[in-house]
């Protein structure tokens, strides 16, 4: 009896053991929201590159509670979704983490704990969210003063804006550094992929490189290495990639026909405001470079023939235009990686990329410097 008595306390011991450790077969989210619905929906999904899948979903407890429990084959992005509130989370198998937030929070602040990710992206929105507190502060005080004072509005956002940017900028500085601090962590990868490639692209290629043999059954990452690997293939001194378009008059035209000549080539579209307010300064360029061995080829992404050809008229673009119609799903919109538009590429004569996104006075800088 005795020997029987010592085995169930064994076994108990055992059970309690196995509970404390948890099941690391799967990862399990304890979550409390303040100012949530009662029985209202929460959801789980799993980020998948540029898309999210709904994996799970519960309701809230009369307390704003709620838990999931799922199994991932490694480190990998959640995301917690209520309504129009959404918060990201890093988990593996055998994490327990506990999040907190406050649906009635615009700023969308959230706090984790509880496993060495979720710290690590605590850390990161800590920061984060001080920048973005203040920022909606400074917008906050415009929209007030600007209800004051409607006939000011241009003075006021004057006064304003400075203080708007050097947050900004702050916030990618501190984004930037992040990332650059913990290459071994997604949540580096998390904060390197906040920012604007199109501001970036130098600094994200070289964080590229540093977590090239990191996180090798990652989807995200993987489709991020492979993305900074083409547009390091487009860094000043390649060779530009050439292509083959249709013109605005219907004709076939070669990136290539223009080779001997300093070429910029560049992307924009009716449909864009900064491309249109930049038009001037490129017809500029062209009128007082064109006689100089230098040429402008531009790449319309709208998918509206109507709209691109009375904006080429509108804004005496007399240059080469070409379009495939596409929007950004057209093959030499995809070819040269461009997520935003205006972008452009200047190309010298044997066809290497010499400069990226050169706009208004820094265009007329290099060409005055390379062309007279």
């Amino acid at each position: 009896m005795k020997t029987i008595v010592k085995n169930i306390g064994y076994i108990l011991i055992l059970g309690i053991a196995l509970t404390a450790c948890g099941d690391k077969s799967k990862f399990t989210i304890n979550g409390q929201f303040t100012n949530a619905v009662p029985q209202g929906k929460v959801y789980l999904f799993d980020i998948q590159k540029e898309s999210a899948v709904a994996i799970d979903s519960t309701v809230f407890s009369e307390k704003g509670e709620f838990t999931f429990s799922h199994s991932t084959p490694g480190v990998d992005f959640f995301r917690i979704s209520s309504g129009n509130h959404e918060y990201m989370i890093i988990a593996k198998n055998g994490d327990v983490i506990k999040i907190t937030a406050d649906l009635s929070d615009k700023n969308l602040a959230y706090n984790i704990s509880g496993a060495m990710e979720a710290d690590k992206l605590q850390e990161f929105n800590t920061t984060r969210h001080q920048y973005i507190s203040r920022m909606s502060a400074i917008q906050a005080q415009f929209e007030e003063t600007v209800a004051a004072q409607p006939d000011k509005r241009e003075m006021i956002r004057q006064q304003v804006e400075p203080k708007y940017i050097e947050e900004l900028q702050g916030l990618n500085q501190s984004t930037l550094k992040f990332a650059q601090d913990n290459p071994q962590s997604l949540a580096g990868f998390y904060a390197i992929n906040l920012l604007n490639p199109a501001e970036y692209e130098n600094e994200m290629v070289a964080y590229s490189d540093q977590i090239k043999s990191s996180f090798n059954d990652n989807k995200m990452v993987t489709e991020f290495l492979k993305r900074m690997s083409a547009l390091k293939s487009l860094q000043p001194g390649h060779a530009a990639p050439d292509f083959t378009s249709t013109s605005i008059d219907g004709k076939s035209v070669k990136l290539s026909d223009f080779k001997g000549k300093y070429v910029l080539l560049d992307f924009w579209a009716s449909w864009c405001a900064p491309c249109r307010q930049e038009n001037p300064n490129i017809v500029k360029a062209y009128q007082t470079f064109k006689d100089k061995n230098f040429t402008v080829l531009g790449v319309s992404l709208d998918k509206d023939p109507v709209a691109w050809k009375k904006a080429v008229e509108a804004d005496q673009l007399t240059w080469n235009h070409v379009s495939e119609l596409k929007d950004f799903e057209g093959s030499t919109v995809k070819l040269y990686q461009i997520q935003s538009i205006p972008a452009s590429f200047l190309i010298d004569p044997t066809g290497k990329i010499v400069a990226k996104g050169l706009r208004g006075a820094a265009l007329d800088e290099f060409l005055n410097k390379t062309l007279r």
